[in-house]
């Protein structure tokens, strides 16, 4: 009986493990992601910042004038908003929480930061994220 406990402990504890490997992978994933977007708006790239975005119809973008809908209309707002590298600024992103909601979907809180040189602008976000097609993309937004 014993061994079957034992037995029982040590394949409970391996799924465990790989459960916890499989959301710290996630979470990493994630973070390279908005990492990569941190550099690309740095560097004055929307049209690469936007690759963290799922390129579709469907991207709901959630802003201080309401949603928007769709990749493209949610670049163009980008492209509209911040028409220089001065009005982008330096972008920094700090995580409040990251919360791996199964294998092929996270939701993230956190904060956003725009040093420049006119002012400084910051806020919070809500992210929910999925993994299509091997990648991890935001599919919600929303900013304040």
């Amino acid at each position: 009986m014993n061994k079957f406990i034992f037995s029982f402990l040590i394949v409970l504890s391996s799924f465990s493990i790989q459960a916890q490997t499989t959301k710290t992978l996630a979470e990493e994933q994630i973070k390279l992601v908005m990492k990569f977007q941190e550099s690309a708006w740095n560097r004055g790239d929307i049209p690469a910042y936007m690759k963290g975005y799922w390129n579709s119809d469907s991207l709901l973008f959630i802003g201080s004038k309401g949603p928007t809908y769709g990749y493209q209309k949610t670049l163009l707002n980008y492209l509209k908003s911040y028409p220089t590298t001065e009005k982008m600024g330096q972008l920094t992103f700090d995580f409040v929480k990251i919360e791996i909601l199964s294998n092929s979907q996270a939701f993230v809180v956190g904060k956003w930061h725009l040093k420049r040189t006119e002012d400084d602008l910051s806020g919070h976000f809500t992210l929910l994220w999925k993994k299509i097609n091997g990648e991890w993309k935001i599919v919600v937004d929303h900013s304040s």
